[in-house]
């Protein structure tokens, strides 16, 4: 910008050298630098440079022919004899320069001014295009503006949501780390966590930093506080290997969490025991603390020491075990596959009912989860449970039969258990391999209930089907027996508050839904037909999806003149390869639109804006997207790699009325979508929009979330076995 302003001055200054009159010269434009568009500021420069070398040339052709002329005269010898002559010569070459100068003069004159014109008209289009980004700039600005500000608010009241729980969990946490400092004795602890327990709103308002302070400020703080009552809820403690986000290998990660934060929201009281493993993700854990005390679990016939860990996670209490002899345990590079995963489970087992009982804990229920932790039923009755667990009961949860933990008898011994007395057809014995101990089959026969979480499968087909060779001890112990559906997280996925949106909507008013919709299709640039179907489809990490059966749907559905959104967030080279060959064949259709990345406002707008998702399968608890579609007034269609399984079994009218065990979802999924391919649920919305809009109204009625069914069976089971 200075450049130019320098140069149009010097400009200004050497035309009326050349005879144009300042009177007709343009104002100068004022140009702050432009980065976006170099391409023509470098083309105004080049004219400029132009101007300049044509006044140049003029001025050294005028130059040239006078120094010509002095050159002749100084070196006439003879100027008495010859200056008649000369001064005749001089006076025509004088004529004749002054004439060929004139002519050249005007010549460079025109092209001069057409040279200044066209550098006039870069600049005034530069100038427009400036104008121009600037008011897209300005628009697109005060859009990411008001989503920011939308975005900090509801972080803001999520926040304090969070940080009630947070403090709660923090202070439940600092109980435990002063009875192993022996601060405090067991039974005070105890009495100290109901009271935590039972008054969570006002705990909050009377222990705030609770980091800050010491042992001793804390626990005169808690005394005082002591004289409130309140009646009790549950105290829930889940030993488990995973929990999302700190370390997620499958289902049971989310359902921990996605429990654990429905249970706590109903004002319950929840904490989680997990291994230290090396790769989990700490950044997810606030205020993460090294507890200060011993902390020795049996192993192997000795006593070993663990190092502690405490943090919060989601508002949730977390405590993390690390062994110190045991340390290569949970230093590993994978959770699951290794030869000695017994021995690493039954410690780390082991390790967490000793530190229950350490710290003096009382919780209502113990929930377990697979064969991994299974092995905490036996030792807690066997063991643990006159060590002031007497009112503890034991929760197991089934998220699969496909692993069960087969080992030999004499490894039950490494955590204290009798092998012999153990090792008997109605305990842990394997049905199948009888000289092998079943470690989930001990998980079954040693809890008060068991939960087996299938969203599709009734008990009846679970027991019956997919139990493998357990199905005569869940047949003996059918009572303890519940299925739960899986679910998703509320307050992330809710059409009705979700502050992605441009419009929120609900099942009684769905006219946000139509706006989405519009939105969807103007940010992708295509079509804004509202007549127009809309499918959506999401190949997210962990889709095994057919490429061959995934092109011809994509093609298909093209042929059905519908519009098409497919976002890849997939690291799978086979898949992004099909995809990107996919899009290459189909880039000059404008209804179908390829995402590369993965966007989460885009995400939450397609759920939302389309009329169809694609899901992979009705049956994977992995993927939420089934639920989410639900939830968000869109039809999820199931199009995995293996059709027949993707398909709900059929329900047997006479297993149902006697088992009653089909879950609020199956329910749906069976009556609604569970049976359709793309195509026919294209024909359905064109054929009968009408019925297609009831069904979608009535599914979204229904809470699927963590806080729904899954919730209302989960408390069910705690409280049946709080009253034996």
């Amino acid at each position: 910008g200075k450049l130019i302003k320098i140069m149009a001055a010097w400009f200004n200054s050497i035309m009326p050298n050349l005879g144009i009159p300042s009177s007709f010269l343009p104002k100068p434009i004022s140009l702050p630098p432009l980065s976006s568009f170099r391409s023509h500021f470098h083309l105004s420069l080049f004219t400029f440079f132009q101007v300049t070398l044509s006044y140049l040339s003029l001025s050294t052709f005028k130059h040239n022919l006078t120094y010509s002329s002095c050159f002749v005269f100084r070196n006439n010898g003879d100027v008495n004899n010859n200056l008649h002559d000369q001064r005749l010569e001089t006076n025509k070459n004088e004529d004749l320069s002054k004439s060929l100068s004139d002519d050249e003069k005007n010549v460079k004159q025109d092209n001069i001014w057409q040279l200044f014109r066209e550098a006039q008209q870069n600049i005034l289009y530069l100038n427009n295009q400036r104008l121009g980004a600037i008011e897209e700039l300005n628009k697109t600005n005060k859009e990411k503006q008001f989503l920011f500000d939308k975005i900090r608010k509801l972080e803001a009241e999520k926040k304090e949501g969070t940080d009630k729980l947070s403090t709660c969990s923090e202070l439940l946490l600092r109980i435990d780390s002063m009875v192993l400092g022996r601060v405090i004795s067991p039974a005070e602890a105890s009495d100290f966590r109901s009271l935590v327990l039972n008054h969570k709103v006002s705990v909050v308002d009377v222990f705030n930093l609770v980091s800050h302070k010491s042992d001793s400020e804390l626990l005169r703080e808690l005394r005082h506080f002591s004289d409130q009552s309140k009646t009790r809820s549950f105290h829930i403690i889940h030993i488990c290997t995973e929990m999302a986000p700190l370390v997620h290998r499958g289902s049971v990660a989310s359902y921990v969490t996605g429990i654990s934060r429905a249970l706590q929201r109903k004002g319950h009281l929840v904490e989680v025991i997990l291994p230290k493993y090396a790769c989990l993700d700490l950044d997810q854990v606030q205020g993460l603390r090294e507890v200060k005390g011993e902390a020795y679990s049996y192993f192997n016939g000795q006593l070993h020491g663990n190092k502690i860990w405490n943090g919060v996670v989601y508002g949730i209490g977390v405590t993390l075990i690390e062994p110190l002899n045991y340390s290569s345990f949970f230093n590993r590079e994978m959770i699951y596959g290794y030869p000695d995963d017994f021995e690493r489970f039954s410690y780390f087992c082991r390790a967490s009912l000793d530190y229950i009982v350490k710290c003096g804990k009382q919780p209502d229920v113990l929930h377990l989860h697979n064969w991994e932790t299974a092995i905490v039923g036996p030792l807690f009755w066997d063991i643990f449970f006159n060590k002031g667990l007497g009112g503890t009961r034991i929760l197991l949860t089934c998220h699969d039969f496909n692993s069960q933990g087969i080992e030999q008898p004499n490894k039950l011994a490494l955590c204290g258990l009798d092998p012999s007395n153990l090792h008997q057809h109605d305990r842990l014995q394997d049905n199948t391999n009888t000289q092998f101990v079943n470690i989930l089959k001990g998980g079954v026969v040693y809890s008060n209930r068991v939960v087996i979480m299938s969203s599709i499968h009734p008990k009846h087909t679970i027991v019956r089907n997919l139990s493998h060779e357990l199905e005569p001890t869940l047949n003996v112990h059918r009572d303890k027996l519940v299925v739960a559906p899986y679910g998703f997280e509320k307050s992330t996925w809710d059409p009705s508050r979700d502050y992605f949106l441009p419009e929120n909507f609900n099942a009684e008013n769905m006219n946000g839904k139509a706006i989405c919709k519009v939105a969807l299709l103007q940010q992708l640039g295509l079509s804004e037909h509202s007549s127009s179907i809309l499918v959506g489809c999401n190949f997210s990490e962990g889709t095994d999806i057919d490429v061959k059966k995934m092109k011809d749907i994509v093609l298909n559905a093209k042929q059905k003149d519908v519009q098409l959104i497919l976002m890849n967030t997939s690291e799978k080279q086979v898949l992004n390869q099909a995809l990107e060959s996919l899009q290459k064949q189909l880039k000059d259709d404008d209804n179908i639109k390829f995402v590369g990345a993965y966007d989460e406002v885009l995400s939450h707008l397609i759920f939302a804006g389309s009329d169809i998702i694609l899901c992979r399968s009705f049956l994977d608890p992995s993927d939420e997207t089934p639920l989410k579609a639900l939830r968000y007034g869109t039809a999820p269609i199931a199009v995995g790699t293996h059709t027949h399984i993707n398909r709900v079994i059929p329900f047997d009218r006479n297993l149902m009325n006697h088992d009653q065990e089909a879950t609020k979802y199956s329910k749906i999924i069976n009556n609604t979508f569970g049976n359709m391919s793309l195509g026919l649920a294209i024909d359905e919305i064109r054929s009968n929009p009408s019925t297609w809009k009831r069904r979608i109204v009535e599914a979204m009625s229904h809470d699927l979330s963590w806080d729904g069914e899954c919730y209302e069976v989960h408390l069910a089971a705690y409280s049946a076995i709080k009253n034996m």
